[in-house]
Parts: C-alpha cells; structure tokens; sequence
C-alpha cells in the first residue's frame, strides 16, 4: 500500500515550538517513525511538508495521480480555517484521516472547529506522535 503523510505549517519545527504541547521529540524522530512503520508493515510511506497552503493543496492533487492509497494530514492551523485545503481533500476519493499531537478538543476555542475533517474518514488527536501510527494502522483496514 502506498500512503502519502501531510505535514502543515509549523510541523518541520517540532521539539523547538512549545515542547509542553507537542513534546520534545524533532520532526526527524517522527519521520524515523513513520519510515519504521512502513519498514515494519511492508508498505511505502511518503511524507510532505510545506508551511504554504498552495503547495499543500498541489500535494493533495499529486496525490490523485501518483498511486496514493491513503492520505495522512495534519493541516496544522489550515485545520481551523482553509477551506482551499479541505476542498483539496473532498475532490479526492483516497481514504483520508486527520491527525493532531495535541488535543484540540482542549486547547483554545478556534482549534475546536476542523474544517477538513468532515471530508476525512477519521479524526486522532491527543494521542502525540503516536497518532501518525495509528492513522497508517486505520488506512491499512481500508
């Protein structure tokens, strides 16, 4: 299976930006557990990154032609607000879940609305890096 993980704005400075809300790990250990995961359950993991919201929706696109059989996104702060990003998303009919490190059920009012997950197959936050590996475990039963 291949499954393609999008990472939002922000997500590249994990274990520098407010280590007691998304841990002190950097993003190169969760790459390294995302590439362990794939090693260990035989399927290919690509993993994206921008901070810019066109590239993000031009991944997405790519993403329809390219043999992705699942998407893993965390928007970052586009979650609460790009309706160009969950457009993206609905116009694609690859399996699609949502993660955040953090609980956004939790924090401040604004991170409690998603406007991409309604067109995701599944919502994960809380649950810290931890959440990535349980979205690859979700696509893999689809």
């Amino acid at each position: 299976m291949k499954l393609l993980v999008i990472n939002g704005p922000n997500l590249n400075f994990l274990g520098i930006r407010e280590k007691k809300i998304y841990g002190a790990q950097d993003y190169e250990y969760l790459l390294s557990m995302i590439q362990e995961k794939a090693e260990k359950e035989h399927c290919e993991i690509d993993v994206y990154q921008s901070n810019h919201e066109g590239a993000i929706i031009d991944r997405i696109q790519e993403a329809y032609r390219d043999g992705t059989e699942g998407i893993i996104i965390n928007p970052g702060a586009y979650t609460h607000y790009s309706y160009a990003i969950r457009d993206a998303l609905a116009s694609i009919e690859i399996p699609k879940v949502e993660v955040h490190i953090s609980d956004i059920t939790s924090r401040e009012e604004f991170r409690k609305i998603s406007v991409t997950a309604p067109v995701c197959q599944k919502q994960i936050y809380g649950k810290g890096l931890e959440g990535y590996l349980m979205a690859v475990d979700f696509l893999l039963l689809k």
